[in-house]
């Protein structure tokens, strides 16, 4: 837009500094063309500004008035405005910076405003984490990053919560609602979660900004700090009872012998000759869904803790055993409902904690049975327990002097303290049967 002579005149070195004082002036005033700025002149800039405003400007601290040097540019060769030519010599447009802080302002009242009103449709605004969900995402700045694309983020995110709180009191206003009701049972896959939300299977994959926010208000709402890595972010998924993939979620298996010829039951077996456990996942469960994985009647273990099945695969023992290692991930309640359907008896073995008793609940309430997990196995194991009980300690129909037991001394035990007596059963060739130790039945 500048002649090429006017354009090489003004790019001489020594208006270089009087370019840079102007463009930041201008945009920090609205691109006002007023007032002045302040620059150091050497020789020739002062020799080149003079030409420019046809008077003598002296070396050294100069003072130079906006208006007359626009007035001085538009009258000479240059033909263009101050505003212009400072852009053409540095570069690019100008930014109303004062506008755009406004419109940003304006943005981001306009993203927190649809997130308090997604939130008051949700029925979420009330529970006593959102504050603090709320005051994270807004330090991160998860929705700033989010740009234009904010107010697809929090409709998404809501919409997560609102399946979630299907099966989690997320919404509750006593914050041991949420404790009691974690770690969740398996209820949805990750992608099967977004596509029933956000009609988007991969609306909560990994990187994601509406995983990212579902994440951090399930770490709010359970007192789980905020997930810094990818494991880190699937476990916390499985807490709130989400299987993150088909491969991450396992059950571990040992001494487990499927009867019949195909290729999948042969290779189990297999293993099992070999000494070997196996890591079984949601997709292993999905390529053999049809074939059974025991005997009917068969009696098959479960343990909540990877030591013990380490322990039993260490001294060889010969009857079958399943590890969930904690929570159960969907495959592992899958094998359980499928060894129940098909007539085995499975029995289960957890932690002597609220979180454990929890778990145990819920396999009972599917048809497992207990093992080793009554009052009488407690106190029997109490004795030399250091571990304080932490929680609110739910009820355990099974075995009613359990909970009783366990409020009395405060006291957590840990199944890798009882591993002797569960090796023991392991070994037997008996097995447990249907007798009173077997089904759980003691006295408070």
């Amino acid at each position: 837009m500048i002649p090429a002579t006017a354009h090489a005149y003004l790019a001489r070195p020594g208006f270089g500094e009087l370019w840079k004082a102007l463009r930041k002036r201008l945009e920090n005033t609205e691109l006002a063309v007023r007032g002045s700025v302040t620059i150091d002149l050497g020789y020739q800039g002062a020799e080149d500004l003079s030409g420019l405003l046809g008077r003598v400007i002296g070396e050294g601290r100069a003072r130079v008035a906006l208006p007359e040097l626009d007035a001085a540019l538009r009258s000479s060769v240059v033909a263009q405005g101050l505003v212009t030519v400072v852009a053409e010599m540095t570069g690019g447009p100008l930014v109303d910076r004062r506008a755009a802080s406004r419109a940003e302002r304006d943005r981001k009242l306009d993203v927190w405003a649809a997130w308090e009103a997604a939130l008051g449709e949700s029925g979420l605004a009330a529970a006593p984490w959102v504050a603090q969900w709320q005051d994270g995402v807004r330090r991160a700045g998860l929705l700033s990053r989010a740009g234009d694309d904010a107010g697809a983020v929090i409709d998404r995110t809501v919409a997560v919560l609102r399946v979630l709180a299907t099966n989690l009191p997320l919404a509750d206003r006593d914050t041991e609602m949420m404790a009691v009701a974690l770690p969740a049972p398996p209820s949805f896959e990750l992608a099967e979660l977004a596509s029933r939300a956000c009609s988007d299977a991969h609306a909560l994959d990994d990187g994601q900004l509406a995983a990212a926010l579902v994440l951090r208000a399930i770490a709010a709402a359970s007192g789980e700090a905020v997930p810094r890595t990818p494991a880190a972010r699937r476990e916390l998924w499985a807490l709130a009872g989400v299987a993150p993939d088909t491969v991450s979620g396992t059950v571990l298996a040992w001494s487990v012998r499927p009867p019949g010829g195909h290729p999948w039951a042969a290779m189990m077996r297999a293993r099992s000759d070999l000494g070997l456990v196996t890591h079984v996942t949601l997709q292993e469960w999905h390529a053999a869904a049809d074939q059974l994985w025991a005997d009917p009647r068969d009696e098959v273990f479960v343990c909540e803790n990877p030591q013990i099945l380490q322990a039993a695969a260490r001294a060889g023992t010969g009857r079958p055993l399943l590890c969930t290692s904690g929570n159960p991930a969907t495959v592992a309640l899958r094998v359980v409902d499928r060894l129940i359907a098909e007539g085995a008896v499975v029995r289960y073995h957890g932690d002597f904690d609220p979180a454990g008793l929890r778990i145990a609940a819920r396999l009972f309430d599917r048809g497992a049975r207990p093992w080793r997990f009554g009052a009488e196995d407690y106190l029997a194991a109490v004795s030399g327990a250091r571990l304080p009980l932490t929680g609110v300690v739910p009820e355990t129909p099974w075995s009613p002097g359990l909970a009783a037991a366990m409020e009395k001394h405060q006291v957590a035990v840990h199944e890798e303290a009882l591993v002797d007596t569960l090796l023991a059963d392991l070994t037997s060739p008996e097995g447990l049967g249907a007798g009173e130790l077997g089904q759980g039945a003691v006295r408070a």
